[in-house]
Protein backbone atom coordinates (compact mmCIF):
# COMPACT_ATOMS: atom_id res chain seq x y z
CA UNK A 1 0.00 0.00 0.00
CA UNK A 2 2.66 2.59 1.03
CA UNK A 3 4.50 2.16 -2.74
CA UNK A 4 0.86 2.49 -4.57
CA UNK A 5 -0.16 5.61 -2.24
CA UNK A 6 1.56 8.06 -4.41
CA UNK A 7 0.06 7.14 -7.33
CA UNK A 8 -2.79 6.78 -5.70
CA UNK A 9 -2.73 10.38 -4.42
CA UNK A 10 -1.74 11.65 -7.30
CA UNK A 11 -4.37 10.23 -9.45
CA UNK A 12 -7.25 11.73 -7.15
CA UNK A 13 -5.50 15.43 -7.15
CA UNK A 14 -4.59 15.67 -10.77
CA UNK A 15 -7.43 13.47 -12.45
CA UNK A 16 -10.53 12.20 -10.27
CA UNK A 17 -11.12 15.32 -8.13
CA UNK A 18 -10.89 17.64 -11.51
CA UNK A 19 -13.05 15.28 -13.06
CA UNK A 20 -15.69 14.90 -10.71
CA UNK A 21 -15.11 18.81 -9.86
CA UNK A 22 -15.64 19.99 -13.54
CA UNK A 23 -18.53 18.11 -13.65
CA UNK A 24 -20.40 19.17 -11.04
CA UNK A 25 -19.46 22.83 -12.40
CA UNK A 26 -21.14 22.21 -15.45
CA UNK A 27 -24.25 22.48 -13.86
CA UNK A 28 -23.48 26.14 -12.56
CA UNK A 29 -22.97 29.21 -13.16
CA UNK A 30 -19.75 30.04 -12.06
CA UNK A 31 -16.87 33.29 -12.17
CA UNK A 32 -14.59 32.16 -10.17
CA UNK A 33 -13.59 36.22 -10.01
CA UNK A 34 -16.83 37.44 -9.80
CA UNK A 35 -19.04 34.95 -7.55
CA UNK A 36 -18.53 34.19 -4.19
CA UNK A 37 -19.84 30.44 -4.98
CA UNK A 38 -21.24 28.62 -7.79
CA UNK A 39 -24.71 29.38 -8.69
CA UNK A 40 -26.93 25.72 -10.11
CA UNK A 41 -28.39 26.07 -13.16
CA UNK A 42 -29.19 22.66 -14.45
CA UNK A 43 -28.66 21.88 -18.34
CA UNK A 44 -28.30 25.54 -19.18
CA UNK A 45 -24.59 25.31 -20.13
CA UNK A 46 -25.76 22.23 -22.42
CA UNK A 47 -28.56 23.88 -23.61
CA UNK A 48 -26.56 27.12 -24.41
CA UNK A 49 -22.99 25.31 -26.07
CA UNK A 50 -25.95 23.67 -28.42
CA UNK A 51 -27.30 27.22 -29.54
CA UNK A 52 -23.85 28.68 -29.50
CA UNK A 53 -22.77 29.69 -33.32
CA UNK A 54 -19.38 30.21 -32.04
CA UNK A 55 -18.71 26.58 -30.26
CA UNK A 56 -20.49 25.59 -33.42
CA UNK A 57 -17.89 26.85 -35.32
CA UNK A 58 -15.07 25.66 -33.20
CA UNK A 59 -16.75 22.18 -33.02
CA UNK A 60 -16.70 22.15 -36.85
CA UNK A 61 -13.14 23.28 -37.12
CA UNK A 62 -12.17 20.89 -34.66
CA UNK A 63 -14.05 17.83 -37.33
CA UNK A 64 -12.56 19.38 -40.29
CA UNK A 65 -8.87 19.37 -39.10
CA UNK A 66 -9.52 15.73 -36.81
CA UNK A 67 -11.19 13.91 -39.90
CA UNK A 68 -7.68 15.55 -42.43
CA UNK A 69 -4.94 14.80 -39.05
CA UNK A 70 -6.40 11.14 -38.55
CA UNK A 71 -6.83 9.51 -41.76
CA UNK A 72 -3.44 11.15 -42.90
CA UNK A 73 -1.41 10.40 -40.13
CA UNK A 74 -2.47 6.63 -40.05
CA UNK A 75 -2.36 6.30 -43.12
CA UNK A 76 1.07 7.50 -43.87
CA UNK A 77 2.51 6.02 -40.67
CA UNK A 78 1.74 2.85 -40.95
CA UNK A 79 3.45 3.28 -44.85
CA UNK A 80 6.43 4.56 -43.25
CA UNK A 81 6.64 1.46 -40.78
CA UNK A 82 6.01 -0.50 -43.96
CA UNK A 83 9.30 0.67 -45.36
CA UNK A 84 11.18 0.67 -42.48
CA UNK A 85 10.39 -2.84 -41.58
CA UNK A 86 11.99 -3.86 -44.86
CA UNK A 87 15.66 -5.05 -44.28
CA UNK A 88 17.68 -1.94 -45.51
CA UNK A 89 21.03 -0.36 -44.96
CA UNK A 90 20.81 2.47 -42.79
CA UNK A 91 17.87 1.49 -40.73
CA UNK A 92 18.43 2.11 -37.68
CA UNK A 93 19.40 6.00 -38.70
CA UNK A 94 15.96 6.39 -40.81
CA UNK A 95 13.98 5.23 -37.91
CA UNK A 96 15.96 7.72 -35.46
CA UNK A 97 14.86 10.12 -38.03
CA UNK A 98 11.40 9.24 -38.24
CA UNK A 99 10.70 9.01 -34.90
CA UNK A 100 13.32 12.33 -34.05
CA UNK A 101 10.45 15.17 -34.29
CA UNK A 102 8.53 13.68 -31.43
CA UNK A 103 11.46 15.32 -29.28
CA UNK A 104 10.84 18.78 -30.26
CA UNK A 105 8.17 20.78 -28.31
CA UNK A 106 5.39 21.64 -30.15
CA UNK A 107 5.31 25.34 -29.37
CA UNK A 108 9.01 25.35 -30.43
CA UNK A 109 8.24 23.64 -33.68
CA UNK A 110 5.05 25.87 -33.97
CA UNK A 111 7.20 29.24 -33.94
CA UNK A 112 9.71 27.76 -36.06
CA UNK A 113 6.58 26.88 -38.65
CA UNK A 114 5.47 30.42 -38.22
CA UNK A 115 8.96 31.66 -39.49
CA UNK A 116 9.08 29.21 -42.40
CA UNK A 117 5.40 30.76 -43.71
CA UNK A 118 5.90 34.25 -43.03
CA UNK A 119 4.13 36.29 -46.20
CA UNK A 120 7.21 38.24 -46.40
CA UNK A 121 10.26 36.80 -45.32
CA UNK A 122 9.42 33.67 -44.93
CA UNK A 123 11.30 30.52 -45.90
CA UNK A 124 8.32 28.86 -47.89
CA UNK A 125 7.96 31.85 -50.04
CA UNK A 126 11.42 32.56 -50.55
CA UNK A 127 12.00 29.19 -52.06
CA UNK A 128 8.60 29.67 -54.13
CA UNK A 129 9.16 32.89 -55.50
CA UNK A 130 12.60 33.08 -55.55
CA UNK A 131 14.31 29.58 -56.17
CA UNK A 132 11.76 28.35 -58.31
CA UNK A 133 10.69 31.24 -59.69
CA UNK A 134 6.57 31.24 -59.16
CA UNK A 135 6.13 34.39 -57.27
CA UNK A 136 2.45 34.36 -58.29
CA UNK A 137 2.41 31.00 -56.37
CA UNK A 138 3.10 33.34 -52.94
CA UNK A 139 0.86 33.69 -50.30
CA UNK A 140 0.08 34.41 -46.60
CA UNK A 141 -0.40 30.90 -45.71
CA UNK A 142 -1.76 32.26 -42.48
CA UNK A 143 -4.20 34.70 -43.00
CA UNK A 144 -6.12 32.69 -45.22
CA UNK A 145 -8.41 29.95 -43.87
CA UNK A 146 -7.87 27.23 -46.43
CA UNK A 147 -4.21 27.50 -46.01
CA UNK A 148 -4.12 28.07 -41.93
CA UNK A 149 -5.53 24.87 -41.30
CA UNK A 150 -4.16 22.92 -43.80
CA UNK A 151 -1.07 24.20 -42.16
CA UNK A 152 -2.52 23.40 -38.79
CA UNK A 153 -2.81 19.50 -40.18
CA UNK A 154 0.99 19.81 -41.72
CA UNK A 155 2.42 21.01 -38.41
CA UNK A 156 0.51 18.18 -36.07
CA UNK A 157 1.81 15.42 -38.99
CA UNK A 158 5.48 16.36 -38.60
CA UNK A 159 5.38 16.32 -34.91
CA UNK A 160 3.41 13.11 -34.32
CA UNK A 161 4.05 10.66 -37.10
CA UNK A 162 6.94 9.16 -35.67
CA UNK A 163 5.15 7.97 -32.92
CA UNK A 164 2.97 6.07 -34.80
CA UNK A 165 5.14 4.97 -36.88
CA UNK A 166 7.03 3.66 -34.40
CA UNK A 167 4.19 2.15 -32.66
CA UNK A 168 3.03 0.28 -36.05
CA UNK A 169 6.63 -1.03 -36.65
CA UNK A 170 6.65 -2.73 -33.06
CA UNK A 171 3.17 -4.26 -34.17
CA UNK A 172 4.76 -5.61 -37.69
CA UNK A 173 7.51 -6.90 -35.85
CA UNK A 174 5.16 -8.83 -33.70
CA UNK A 175 4.21 -10.76 -36.38
CA UNK A 176 5.58 -14.06 -36.72
CA UNK A 177 8.23 -14.27 -39.55
CA UNK A 178 7.00 -17.87 -40.53
CA UNK A 179 3.21 -16.91 -41.30
CA UNK A 180 4.87 -13.92 -43.86
CA UNK A 181 7.04 -16.96 -45.21
CA UNK A 182 4.86 -19.42 -45.98
CA UNK A 183 2.46 -16.95 -47.35
CA UNK A 184 5.07 -15.56 -50.00
CA UNK A 185 6.04 -19.64 -50.86
CA UNK A 186 2.00 -20.18 -51.48
CA UNK A 187 2.44 -17.55 -54.23
CA UNK A 188 0.33 -14.26 -52.12
CA UNK A 189 1.49 -11.55 -53.46
CA UNK A 190 2.37 -8.20 -51.78
CA UNK A 191 -0.75 -6.90 -51.12
CA UNK A 192 -2.33 -10.38 -50.67
CA UNK A 193 -0.17 -10.76 -47.37
CA UNK A 194 -0.63 -6.74 -46.63
CA UNK A 195 -5.01 -7.28 -46.81
CA UNK A 196 -4.93 -10.89 -45.35
CA UNK A 197 -2.22 -11.41 -42.78
CA UNK A 198 -0.67 -8.04 -41.53
CA UNK A 199 -3.31 -5.85 -41.30
CA UNK A 200 -5.41 -8.62 -39.30
CA UNK A 201 -2.30 -9.07 -37.16
CA UNK A 202 -2.04 -4.95 -36.64
CA UNK A 203 -5.84 -4.97 -35.06
CA UNK A 204 -4.43 -4.78 -31.79
CA UNK A 205 -2.06 -1.89 -33.05
CA UNK A 206 -4.93 0.14 -34.46
CA UNK A 207 -6.93 0.57 -31.00
CA UNK A 208 -3.81 1.91 -29.60
CA UNK A 209 -2.77 4.29 -32.42
CA UNK A 210 -6.09 5.16 -32.89
CA UNK A 211 -7.15 5.83 -29.41
CA UNK A 212 -3.79 8.09 -29.41
CA UNK A 213 -5.18 9.54 -32.68
CA UNK A 214 -8.37 10.59 -32.00
CA UNK A 215 -7.32 12.24 -28.40
CA UNK A 216 -4.81 14.03 -30.71
CA UNK A 217 -7.67 15.63 -32.88
CA UNK A 218 -10.13 16.39 -30.85
CA UNK A 219 -7.37 17.49 -28.33
CA UNK A 220 -5.98 20.00 -30.66
CA UNK A 221 -4.67 23.20 -28.97
CA UNK A 222 -0.50 23.91 -29.52
CA UNK A 223 -0.88 23.90 -32.57
CA UNK A 224 -3.66 26.43 -33.78
CA UNK A 225 -2.94 28.67 -30.39
CA UNK A 226 0.93 28.76 -31.78
CA UNK A 227 0.42 29.10 -35.55
CA UNK A 228 -3.04 31.15 -36.05
CA UNK A 229 -4.55 31.81 -32.47
CA UNK A 230 -7.86 30.81 -33.97
CA UNK A 231 -7.53 33.09 -36.62
CA UNK A 232 -8.12 34.08 -39.87
CA UNK A 233 -11.61 35.19 -37.50
CA UNK A 234 -12.75 32.13 -36.34
CA UNK A 235 -11.37 29.49 -39.68
CA UNK A 236 -8.92 27.59 -37.19
CA UNK A 237 -10.50 28.05 -33.63
CA UNK A 238 -10.89 24.68 -32.14
CA UNK A 239 -13.05 23.65 -29.58
CA UNK A 240 -10.17 22.69 -27.00
CA UNK A 241 -9.37 26.50 -27.35
CA UNK A 242 -12.48 27.69 -27.04
CA UNK A 243 -13.06 26.01 -23.77
CA UNK A 244 -9.72 27.12 -22.87
CA UNK A 245 -10.21 31.11 -23.88
CA UNK A 246 -13.79 30.52 -22.15
CA UNK A 247 -12.29 29.58 -18.98
CA UNK A 248 -9.20 31.53 -18.50
CA UNK A 249 -9.94 34.72 -20.47
CA UNK A 250 -13.86 35.44 -19.69
CA UNK A 251 -13.83 33.20 -16.30
CA UNK A 252 -16.57 31.64 -17.22
CA UNK A 253 -16.27 28.45 -15.59
CA UNK A 254 -18.85 26.35 -15.58
CA UNK A 255 -20.06 26.96 -19.21
CA UNK A 256 -16.25 25.78 -20.30
CA UNK A 257 -16.49 22.48 -17.96
CA UNK A 258 -20.06 21.87 -20.13
CA UNK A 259 -18.07 22.20 -23.30
CA UNK A 260 -14.88 20.16 -22.18
CA UNK A 261 -17.96 17.35 -20.83
CA UNK A 262 -19.24 17.41 -24.43
CA UNK A 263 -15.91 17.02 -26.20
CA UNK A 264 -14.76 14.21 -23.40
CA UNK A 265 -18.45 12.45 -24.63
CA UNK A 266 -17.46 12.71 -28.18
CA UNK A 267 -14.09 11.51 -27.83
CA UNK A 268 -15.19 9.04 -25.91
CA UNK A 269 -17.53 7.46 -28.49
CA UNK A 270 -15.15 7.97 -31.01
CA UNK A 271 -12.66 5.92 -29.15
CA UNK A 272 -15.66 3.16 -28.80
CA UNK A 273 -16.28 3.52 -32.59
CA UNK A 274 -12.44 3.06 -33.28
CA UNK A 275 -12.29 -0.41 -31.06
CA UNK A 276 -15.07 -2.37 -32.80
CA UNK A 277 -13.85 -1.78 -35.73
CA UNK A 278 -10.46 -2.33 -35.03
CA UNK A 279 -11.03 -5.76 -33.13
CA UNK A 280 -14.91 -6.55 -34.52
CA UNK A 281 -14.88 -8.97 -37.65
CA UNK A 282 -16.27 -8.59 -40.65
CA UNK A 283 -18.70 -10.70 -42.05
CA UNK A 284 -16.44 -11.70 -44.65
CA UNK A 285 -14.13 -13.17 -41.86
CA UNK A 286 -17.01 -14.66 -39.87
Amino acid sequence: MLFVLPAAVFIFVFMLYPLVSSGVLSFTDYNFVRDASPTPVGIDNYVQAVNDPLFRTALWNTIVYGISYFVVVMVLSLALAMLLFRKLRFNAFYRSAVFMPIVVPLSLAGLIFVWILQPNYGLLNHVIGNVFGMPGLTRAWLSEGTTAMAAIVVLSLWATVGFLTILFLSGLQAIPEEMLEAAEIDGAGGWKRFTHIILPSLRPTFVITGTWGVLHALKVFVEPMVLTDGGPGTSTLVLYQQIYTTAFNYFDMGYASAMGYILGAIILILIGINYFISMGRSRRDA
